[in-house]
């Protein structure tokens, strides 16, 4: 099935049933008063993660999702049905954005939940709800109020720990290929990527790592040439970005120059994902001499003046891949125990400060006098 991560749907929710006008009649029972019932709410939309999907491929052929409108009051003070809830399954890692605003209006990370993207309309009041001892027969009613609509942008970002950058024929899809079961095209020409692919690193049982590879930036990318920075947005959910440089490109320009230009188009595309933490690997490292990988990798480095972590892989032979794959999986093994500790650190300080208003407020509601505590001269 063809990779689809953008999508346009309409969602509207239910409007609410209309109150209604009436009066108990019965035999024996002269003027029995209003029972006109209120409507029932309008149903609303929801979008709801699923890991049965992998692409938003099916809105292609459905794009407008309705809920169900709530049924009207009756007589006898009987209440209209609610309408039914529209649920709305989409693959986990899908943002949706209103089109109008541009608001995200949900952004779903795991699977089963659940985010309201447009209320149902509230429900009209039958007459019922009017009388009074000066109004004792009305005939007021309301009408339902109108649901929520709106157009809606779906993305999917893909979930990754790793993601692959650099240019194109730079060996990202034969790095993943090499590390993972996953089997993206390669081929001797650029552009072979056409859409994100997932891989799952396995380094021991029990400790595994998604890596994740896009199609490959050129300079001009942020101008819409080559493939755009349309797939750049996969990489926003990652916690770490592996920078590939092809140490001696077919072409013959030089490397470092092509590796200023996809750290420029990143800067132009966000200043969030230029900041995310970023390591250099220098890859096709086979084509040069024994003799002479070292030299020919320093020289890039110090006209990069790069001072973050550096590797030098082959991912054709698989060299040095392996050594790069469990120092990744050390590095977020590590971060993850740090998100940890903040976390709880965070609770701590949380439950402290609740422990502390408590405190304060029962306190507070000690030292007030009472009403009985102290009698007046009237008494």
């Amino acid at each position: 099935m063809k990779f689809v991560d953008e999508a346009r749907i309409n969602v509207i929710a239910g409007d609410g049933g209309n109150g209604a006008l009436g009066f108990r009649r019965e035999k024996y029972i002269p003027r029995g008063g209003p029972d006109g019932g209120d409507g029932g709410n309008g149903g609303s939309v929801f979008l709801r993660a699923t890991e049965r999907l992998n692409t938003l491929a099916d809105f292609r052929h459905q794009r407008t999702y309705l809920a169900q409108r709530g049924e009207n009051g009756r007589g006898q003070n009987c209440s209209g049905a609610g309408g039914k809830d529209c649920i709305v399954d989409v693959p986990v890692g899908t943002v949706a954005s209103d089109r109008t605003t541009g608001q995200i209006v949900a952004d779903l990370k795991h699977v089963g939940q659940t985010i309201e993207v447009a209320k149902g309309g509230w429900h009209g009041l039958g007459n019922a709800r009017f009388k009074s001892s000066t109004n004792q027969a009305p005939r007021k009613t309301t009408d339902g109020k109108p649901g929520e609509r709106r157009e809606l942008q779906l993305e999917l970002r893909v979930l990754a720990d790793v993601g692959l950058l650099g240019q194109p024929n730079a060996g990202k899809s034969t790095l993943i290929r090499q590390l993972s079961s996953a089997r993206p095209k390669v081929a001797d020409y650029p552009f072979t990527t056409l859409h994100p692919n997932l891989g799952v690193v396995s380094i021991e049982p029990h400790r595994s790592f998604v890596m994740a590879d896009i199609p490959g930036l050129i300079e001009g990318a942020a101008e819409g040439h080559g493939l755009g920075v349309r797939f750049l947005k996969h990489l926003s959910r990652t916690r770490l970005l592996l920078h590939l440089i092809d140490v001696l490109p077919v072409d013959q320009s030089d490397p470092a120059e092509q590796a200023r230009a996809i750290v420029n188009e990143l800067r132009k595309h966000s200043e969030v994902l230029y900041n995310k933490e970023r390591w250099v690997v220098l890859n096709k490292s086979d084509l040069l001499p024994k003799d002479e990988i070292e030299s020919h990798c320093q020289s890039i480095i110090n006209e990069l003046q790069w001072t973050g972590p550096i590797y030098t892989i082959s991912a054709v032979t698989g060299e040095g891949s392996q050594a790069l794959a469990a120092d990744i999986m050390s590095h977020l093994e590590k971060m993850r125990e740090e998100e940890e500790e903040a976390a709880a650190k965070s609770l701590r300080e949380n439950a402290t400060t609740q422990s502390r208003t408590s405190s304060l407020e029962n306190s507070d509601r000690g030292q007030a006098p009472g009403p009985d505590t102290h009698p007046t001269d009237d008494a």
